[in-house]
């Protein structure tokens, strides 16, 4: 696309307005949520020794790592919009992409819009502000576990959330990058603070780090599997950026620079800050930290005050990781309703502002729904199983397009192929397998959305010869 088509792009065309620093704070933005400063506590609780659950952060840090890596191999080599969706569609053909769709509207995206402001309201903001008491509070069970379920003042917050950054999101995609690079920096800074001071500031100890709880020994592989499962929720977000590659300047270069340097970012940022955790705290404080290990450990140089500093920084980065999932996630319905396979009004762009104005809409409309369905690490489980099944279809498509398209332009091919990408694909499908035993009911509900969307992929086959089969996703 040339630099003319991307100042004065067709009426029904996106623009090309990401630079690369734009880019980079979407991916880093988009990982960096709400995970690295709560997950440790349930991890620790899993393990019962802090070098296991570093282990397990820098082990699910790698693993998405090598996703990244041949996630950049696709995305330079189709930087269209929808990013899986494109890539599933071209590999595999219109069925495992349209199922792969359906997913992230369903509960990929919407679960994962719902995750971040169910996180922001009910596990920070409430510690700055009072929310009361749940209007109604209530829990079923099932599975033979007990599921807590709350609706009140926070799950309002949350749902308000959504819908204030889905309009903002509305205005352009320039000025969602604006607000996306403003965030992240912000977090970036104030994780590097949170660092700082506890190894400058507070009265910790190297012997925290290496001495496990009195009593524990080694879980077995299903305990590392589930904390590595529970890290993964932290780093989950390095896929959304290819999303909205089509409004990437110079996507060939920037896509996958952007993924490398991103995740390496994080990657880096999360294991340095488990060790600050563990190191500030013996681990007998650390596995009953609530609401936040971050808070407590911002305590040990902050005194009271960290508890506020640190909430702040957490309802910050919550909503950068909301605004970035907001921004790219709906470039896979309106790729898909471009392909005839999904509502025509999701394929529309808004005239003055060319963003897919419905598609934003009817996410948060959806997202909302979720929000007020269920508790925080519900829907977090729910979205990652559901998700990693079509991580793992995507990683193989750098196979089957290197074999399909083999003289295809890549401007990046993947570090180490095919080692890289078979160590991805191995570890997910053995991942899938140990969270469907360990999370039953959440792996059930993943799998039977996606089997929901096998009526709905016919009824819109069915209707594409109706429509114009000349309209594409691909810009």
């Amino acid at each position: 696309m040339s630099m003319s088509q991307d100042q004065n792009p067709p009426k029904d065309q996106l623009v090309r307005g990401l630079s690369l620093t734009h880019t980079i704070a979407l991916v880093i933005g988009s990982v960096i949520g709400t995970g690295v400063f709560i997950k440790s506590v349930s991890m620790s609780q899993t393990l019962g020794s802090p070098i296991w659950v570093l282990l397990a952060w820098v082990a699910a840090g790698i693993l998405s790592l090598l996703g990244a890596l041949s996630y950049a191999e696709l995305g330079s080599m189709l930087p269209n919009t929808g990013g899986e969706y494109s890539y599933l569609k071209t590999a595999y053909g219109d069925a495992p992409a349209f199922l792969y769709g359906w997913m992230r509207f369903v509960i990929g995206t919407a679960g994962s819009v719902a995750a971040y402001a169910v996180g922001m309201s009910t596990k920070f903001l409430v510690q700055l502000v009072d929310l009361g008491q749940p209007w109604i509070p209530t829990s079923f069970s099932m599975f033979g576990s007990v599921h807590p379920w709350d609706f009140g003042l926070p799950q309002i917050v949350a749902v308000l959330t959504i819908w204030l950054l889905s309009g903002l999101n509305c205005l352009g995609i320039r000025f969602g990058g604006r607000i996306q690079t403003l965030i992240t920096s912000i977090k970036v800074f104030g994780i590097l603070f949170l660092i700082g001071g506890v190894f400058l500031f507070s009265h910790g100890s190297v012997s925290n780090i290496t001495t496990p709880a009195a009593g524990t020994s080694w879980m077995g592989l299903s305990s590392f599997g589930a904390a590595i499962f529970t890290a993964l929720w932290a780093y989950d977000g390095w896929n959304l950026m290819p999303m909205a590659a089509g409004e990437v300047k110079n996507p060939g270069r920037n896509v996958p620079w952007a993924l490398i340097i991103g995740m390496l970012s994080v990657l880096v940022l999360y294991t340095v800050a488990n060790l600050a955790y563990f190191y500030a705290l013996p681990f007998a404080q650390v596995k009953t930290a609530t609401p936040s290990i971050a808070v407590k450990v911002a305590q040990t140089f902050l005194g009271p005050m960290g508890t506020k500093v640190m909430t702040l920084l957490m309802v910050l980065s919550s909503l950068g990781a909301l605004n970035g999932c907001i921004l790219t996630s709906a470039r896979v319905p309106f790729a898909m309703a471009r392909d005839g396979l999904f509502f025509s009004s999701m394929g529309k762009l808004q005239e003055k502002t060319k963003v897919p104005v419905w598609s934003i809409l009817i996410q948060a409309m959806w997202g909302s729904v979720i929000a007020i369905s269920g508790s925080f690490d519900q829907i977090t489980n729910a979205v990652l199983f559901a998700g990693f099944i079509f991580y793992c279809l995507t990683i193989a498509a750098v196979f089957v397009l290197r074999k399909k398209n083999p003289n295809a332009n890549r401007p990046y091919r993947t570090l180490l192929y095919p080692v890289l990408p078979l160590l991805f694909i191995l570890a997910a499908v053995l991942l899938t397998l140990n969270t469907l035993r360990t999370y039953p009911l959440e792996s059930v509900f993943g799998l039977g959305l996606i089997l929901l969307g096998i009526p709905v992929y016919i009824y819109f086959k069915r209707k594409q010869p109706k429509q114009n089969k000349d309209s594409s996703a691909t810009m």
